[in-house]
Order: structure tokens, then sequence, then C-alpha cells
């Protein structure tokens, strides 16, 4: 009795084409993996040092509660204002004088950014001969 022949084509095909997009797949978890490691790795460094920045302001407030610190001079709206840095953060504190100490009447977080003058390889508008 004759065997019928057997057609490894398609079946080679097939198995080359899941093979691939396994592969793939494959790369785009890996990516991706690593993009979000990098990106909590960032907001982790930004978490500590906002952190820091609000243990920085808690020890001020409670040094000048507690005399250890000198007043900021109060200005016209009677608060007395004070900023402290840490790692490109700014705190923006203003402190109202009261009889028992100082009762915080503004606590604002901010990010320092400077723009940059320039922005590579972008056309000013302007034609100039040789171009």
């Amino acid at each position: 009795m004759k065997k019928p022949p057997f057609r490894l084509g398609p079946l080679a095909l097939l198995l080359t084409v899941i093979s691939i997009c396994l592969t793939i797949l494959a790369i785009l978890t890996f990516t991706t993996a690593r993009a979000d490691l990098r990106l909590s790795e960032e907001y982790a460094q930004t978490t500590k040092a906002r952190c820091a920045l609000e243990a920085q302001g808690q020890e001020y407030l409670s040094r000048l509660n507690q005399g250890l610190e000198t007043a900021p001079e109060t200005d016209e709206d009677g608060l007395c204002r004070v900023e402290l840095e840490h790692e490109g953060y700014l705190l923006h504190i203003a402190l109202r004088p009261g009889a028992g100490g100082y009762e915080i009447a503004s606590w604002k977080s901010e990010k320092i950014w400077e723009q940059s003058d320039t922005i590579d390889n972008l056309w000013n508008g302007s034609f100039t001969k040789g171009e």
C-alpha cells in the first residue's frame, strides 16, 4: 500500500509566521517593560525630591514656631513669605503671624523650569543664499 504524500509547505509557512509574530510580541513586551521601569524610576526620584522639600518646609515651620528660626519680614498683606529649594523644586510658604505662632496661609510646591532657547533643526523662516 502506498502512503499519501505529506506536504510540509503550508505547515512550515504557518509555523514561520507564528514564530515571527511571537518574536515581535516578545520584543514589544521587553521594550514596554523597560520604558515603564524608566518612567517609574523618574517618578520615584520626583516623589523623593518633593517629599524631602515638604519635610524641609515642615522642619522650617517647626523651628519658626519654637523660636529657633528668625522670622522673615511681613509684606503689605501681613504675611511672611519664604521660599525653599531642593533638587529643582521650589516651595513657596506664606505664613500669618498669630498669638500662638505662625499659621499657614499658603503652601505651594512647583518645579523650576527654564525654557530652552534653541530647538534643533527648526526652520527660522528666512532663506539665505546657498540653502
